[in-house]
């Protein structure tokens, strides 16, 4: 059996645990043995992306000694993972920490990224009825290179019908602080992106990220419009008690 270690990004935890409990059930469809350590907090990537490298490099550090280069690292969450992957560069090369980071860096893996190229995994038997969307996330699509992964993970899920939309590849707006501190033209990227899926007739949009979905969502809720946001973890646990 393999054994994974689990990191929950901090907004997950707080915002939606149920997408945390989710990531556990799918891994262990997958035939994995997931190891969560309750200490651990957050990658650091707020504060990296406010400019605060040194509290972001004390965070980090914390992060390095939470997990271990034994075993897999694997996330909800491509933003965090493409934080560890690529911000941890700017804060540890040159460092005492420089080899620890470049072997937890090798080891963090999103999870779509995890289950189709490292278990060669797709199928887990879920269904979910009706026409989605799948929102590209910045960091998904430019930090870890995923793109096809998800895709094929919801080609495989019963009664889904996935379609592409408008700029598929167009940021939501979020970008962490972006939407705080550019709130007029943070709304304006998700009105579009939300217009965009609701052009196709989608009833979902999916995501690896829920930070996009938190973005988009409130959107929806605000103009109260008939479609609704969802992680690819929750998909891939929906239904199952129907096979």
């Amino acid at each position: 059996m393999n054994k994974v270690e689990l990191f929950i990004p901090c907004f997950i935890d707080q915002l939606y645990p149920e997408t945390a409990f989710n990531t556990i059930k799918i891994l262990e469809r997958a035939g994995c043995e997931v190891i969560y350590n309750t200490e651990q907090t957050c990658c650091g990537q707020p504060a990296y992306n406010a400019g605060f490298w040194d509290d972001a490099k004390v965070i980090g550090q914390k992060f390095l000694n939470d997990f271990s280069e034994e075993h897999p690292i694997v996330s909800p969450s491509a933003s965090c993972t493409g934080m560890v992957r690529e911000g941890y560069d700017d804060l540890f090369t040159n460092s005492t920490d420089h080899n620890r980071c470049r072997g937890i860096q090798r080891n963090i893996f999103e999870l779509s990224d995890f289950l189709v190229n490292v278990l060669k995994k797709e199928y887990f038997g879920a269904e979910l009825i009706g026409t989605a969307v799948y929102h590209d996330s910045c960091a998904a699509l430019r930090e870890c290179n995923i793109k096809e992964e998800p895709r094929r993970l919801l080609s495989h899920v019963g009664g889904l019908e996935l379609v592409e939309m408008r700029d598929q590849e167009t940021c939501c707006g979020f970008g962490g602080t972006f939407a705080v501190k550019f709130e007029g033209i943070s709304t304006a990227m998700a009105e579009q992106k939300v217009k965009n899926a609701l052009a196709v007739n989608a009833d979902y949009i999916i995501s690896t990220d829920a930070s996009c979905l938190l973005q988009l969502q409130a959107y929806i809720d605000k103009h109260k419009l008939a479609i609704k946001t969802i992680h690819l973890v929750d998909v891939l646990t929906s239904g199952w008690a129907n096979i």
